[in-house]
């Protein structure tokens, strides 16, 4: 469904991607898993395509510049170089880091906002489905996104990348901050959004703990490159992966 292959990114002359190769078949979970400064929203943001306009604006205005290398396909259509909005169309759809929502827009309007891609019909069966999959949105819809706590604004974020009906749905360390008590209904609800509608994920997380139960394979990333990959049973099962990812 998605592959992509040698990606490289360089930053001037920091390399942030080195040669990452990851596949994703259809309905899987993936995870990626690294520390900070890993690699692991640059590679979210290569596969979204926002680095392309990142790109695009730093060379509009003389500032960092950025490369980028490797292929990228989906679908088996080549999309290394295509814009981030072609690549929504197109059903890759990211969910930020630290949420991004707009705090002074109210829950409902930023809902909105997600679906502009659809339909009248399905802005409307896809709002039924985030406030069912979420359903304390549902007490919030007029309130302002910068009110909510941090667990709500994440379900809110989730919740407008959903409006936009995904075919791949990344989300770049979506349990970041979090409670436990709300870490556990983001990935709950991570696993519901694969099981009913069939939405491929890819997740990255610093700690693979809470993460690693739902994934069905998982990369670990170190200074921008994969340094290992397997099932969740083969991550589990690695001392190295427990030691630096379970706390264990």
């Amino acid at each position: 469904m998605l592959e992509a292959s040698e990606l490289m990114v360089f930053y001037e002359n920091m390399l942030a991607l080195n040669n990452v190769s990851i596949k994703v078949e259809d309905r899987q979970i993936i995870g990626i898993f690294g520390s900070n400064s890993a690699g692991k929203s640059t590679l979210m943001y290569t596969l979204s395509g926002i680095m392309i306009d990142i790109k695009r604006k730093e060379e509009m205005r003389g500032g960092e510049r950025i490369s980028v290398f490797g292929k990228i396909s989906f679908d088996g259509k080549d999309i290394t170089f295509a814009k981030p909005h072609v690549r929504a169309k197109m059903g890759i759809i990211l969910c930020p880091e630290r949420r991004r929502i707009f705090p002074e827009s109210s829950v409902m309007e930023n809902l909105k906002i997600g679906s502009y891609l659809s339909n009248k019909k399905d802005t409307k069966e896809n709002l039924e489905y985030v406030l069912d999959l979420f359903p304390r949105l549902k007490d919030h819809l007029k309130r302002q996104g910068g009110f909510l706590s941090g667990g709500e604004q994440q379900m809110l974020a989730i919740g407008r990348a959903l409006m936009a009906r995904p075919k791949i749905l990344l989300l770049d360390e979506p349990l970041l901050g979090l409670s436990p008590a709300y870490q556990k209904i983001v990935v709950d609800g991570t696993r519901a959004i694969r099981d009913s509608k069939g939405i491929t994920i890819i997740v990255t997380e610093q700690y693979a703990r809470p993460v690693i139960p739902i994934i069905d394979y998982g990369f670990i990333l170190e200074n921008g490159s994969t340094v290992l990959g397997g099932t969740r049973e083969e991550l589990m099962d690695n001392p190295d992966v427990k030691s630096a990812y379970f706390g264990v």
